[in-house]
């Protein structure tokens, strides 16, 4: 139990540039305190102590403001940061060294019981604030879900997920499951990484550019047929008031 406190705080410490000393943890971070209460909640829950197990949930919901089921499996080194409105179900799975922000939600989208209704988050997966994960899906290794994301299917290890519903940007198997992994060495903090574009707007852009560059091709066949003496219908040469650039600024 002292273990993984001192393991908790010390996780804080790397992760929250906020945090000046491990009594200030300690004392003034519900989220390790939430971690505490659920520790309790579940030894009794595997006790068959159901009631008492909810019991001490809600207490732990009542004054932190975060609420885990009794029967969720939290792994080591979690850090729920802020963490008001965090909810993790009955049969979700949080692996060691994840990072969950405020408002995050790891829900279930099945109403049968004794099913895997909730997601599993592997090693060192950063959830933004307010990103819902629902579903009994996996999300892999080192993955990283934007604030406001809504994922309900699996990701990737190593991928960054955005937008709703969420669109994965990529992803790399042997990406670094560590809470540091990040493409500058840094942590990523509310799973911002370097480069979050979504992939609609990538599409978006690559059609605006195919379709610039066919235009000019258009253009290069006119002059060439005028300059061998063949006319057009005048429909034809007429121009259309299409702008790449300015859809381009749109898109952005």
């Amino acid at each position: 139990m002292f273990e993984h406190l001192r393991e908790d705080l010390a996780s804080v410490r790397e992760r929250d540039p906020a945090a000046r000393s491990s009594w200030e943890v300690l004392t003034c971070y519900p989220g390790v305190h939430a971690l505490v209460f659920h520790r309790f909640a579940h030894a009794a829950w595997r006790r068959r102590l159901y009631w008492f197990g909810r019991f001490i949930s809600c207490i732990g919901r009542f004054f932190t403001g975060i609420d885990i089921h009794p029967a969720a499996l939290i792994g080591r080194r979690v850090f729920i940061d802020h963490g008001t409105g965090v909810v993790i179900g009955e049969t979700a799975v949080v692996g060691d060294d994840c990072t969950i922000y405020q408002g995050v939600t790891l829900g279930g989208t099945s109403l049968y019981r004794n099913t895997k209704r909730h997601p599993t988050l592997g090693r060192g997966v950063v959830v933004g604030a307010g990103a819902k994960v629902l579903g009994g899906f996996e999300v892999g290794d080192g993955a990283k879900i934007g604030s406001n994301a809504v994922v309900i299917k699996p990701v990737p290890a190593g991928a960054t997920v955005v937008g709703n519903p969420g669109h994965v940007l990529g992803g790399d198997r042997t990406a670094k499951s560590e809470p540091s992994a990040d493409v500058h060495g840094g942590f990523p903090a509310y799973g911002v990484t370097s480069d979050m574009t979504d992939p609609l707007a990538r599409a978006i852009h690559a059609l605006l550019d195919h379709a610039a560059d066919t235009d000019r091709r258009f253009q290069v066949l006119v002059d060439r047929l005028a300059v061998a003496g063949i006319a057009l219908d005048p429909e034809v040469e007429t121009k259309d008031d299409f702008d790449a650039g300015e859809l381009s600024e749109i898109v952005d």
